[in-house]
């Protein structure tokens, strides 16, 4: 089964920048859509950005568009995302996960392999 792992968050300043990783094992992520979710506390999991398999589409949650950037490098069986302007209503634990395909209304239940999440606090 894929397996993904998260990397890169922590501690930053509103308005400072985070660069979150997911690395894939087992299984490689060329076929794969893949999104990235986070879930504050006490709030239920919502869609932040995807990028699709086979030609790289990208698409935003609103809350994020010309803030965050999602890429890919299959060579390194990696998905990124570059946050920008962050603010304290960005602090939530961020997964990634894969699917088939994005849709288009990041919904949570079209993904699976789920990673176990890094933790993104911005605070002063």
């Amino acid at each position: 089964q894929l397996q993904l792992v998260e990397s890169g968050g922590g501690l930053v300043q509103p308005g400072g920048s985070l660069r979150l990783s997911c690395e894939a094992s087992k299984f490689t992520l060329d076929y794969y859509a893949l999104g990235w979710f986070r879930q504050a506390p006490g709030k239920e999991r919502e869609g932040v950005s995807c990028i699709s398999s086979r030609d790289a589409i990208t698409n935003y949650a609103d809350s994020v568009k010309g803030r965050f950037t999602i890429s890919r490098d299959n060579a390194k069986n990696t998905v990124y995302l570059q946050m920008n302007s962050l603010k304290p209503e960005d602090t939530a634990v961020y997964y990634c996960a894969a699917a088939q395909i994005c849709g288009s209304t990041l919904d949570v239940s079209l993904f699976g392999s789920w990673g176990q999440g890094t933790q993104v606090t911005v605070s002063s």
